[in-house]
């Protein structure tokens, strides 16, 4: 694991006992409406969750499908096992780096990450690899932090982001619709409903 990568995962690692009370309050207000509607969009038998976490999206796991879900965050993974075993989830959960997936190419028939890519340090070199995994005719659905389209708002962010990537590991300046666009998918579609600063990515092998 690169150096950048180590320095993130340590402090994801840290964070992790108080993950969940930090963002509760955003949580409860705006992102967990917005899981429910990323799931909503969830196609196929065999689905991979990218950066797991504490385990925010397990109550939108569909039933009838095969999850496998990874964290690079070995704190983050611990609390999201304990939850799967309070819930009785039937998901596969492993310790791994977005950035070098050991998966096979083309096995998924949905890739998705709600909330993951603002932690990457190599935001590109993960989405390609969702895509390498990611069956012909299947989807990777993104849900992510990006910079504001306002000048004065986007100033103000790229302003904060060192202090932000610094406490939390978290960069609020990534521009991921332009990353997805790097990548060769055959059709992208951006929720126009998503706003300014949060989108809805869909996008197709």
């Amino acid at each position: 694991m690169a150096a950048d990568s180590r320095e993130i995962r340590r402090r994801y690692d840290r964070l992790a006992p108080w993950f969940d009370g930090l963002e509760s309050v955003l949580e409860g207000l705006f992102f967990r409406r917005w899981r429910k509607r990323l799931w909503a969009e969830v196609q196929g038998q065999h689905i991979l969750e990218v950066g797991v976490g504490t385990g925010k999206n397990f109550p939108f796991y569909p039933a009838d499908a095969r999850v496998t879900a990874i964290d690079f965050s070995p704190n983050m993974l611990t609390i999201a096992q304990r939850k799967r075993e309070r819930k009785g989830l039937s998901a596969e959960l492993a310790l791994m780096d977005v950035q070098a997936l050991d998966y096979a190419d083309n096995c998924f028939d949905t890739v998705i990450a709600s909330f993951v890519f603002c932690s990457v340090p190599r935001p590109r070199k993960g989405l390609k690899e969702l895509y390498r995994v990611c069956k012909p005719g299947g989807q990777v659905l993104l849900l992510e932090h990006v910079l504001s389209t306002n000048r004065i708002m986007a100033a103000l962010m790229r302003l904060c982001n060192p202090l932000t990537v610094r406490l939390f590991g978290a960069n609020i300046n990534r521009e991921t619709v332009k990353n997805v666009q790097s990548c060769p998918f055959r059709h992208i579609y951006v929720d126009p409903a998503s706003g300014d600063m949060i989108k809805l990515i869909r996008a197709v092998k």
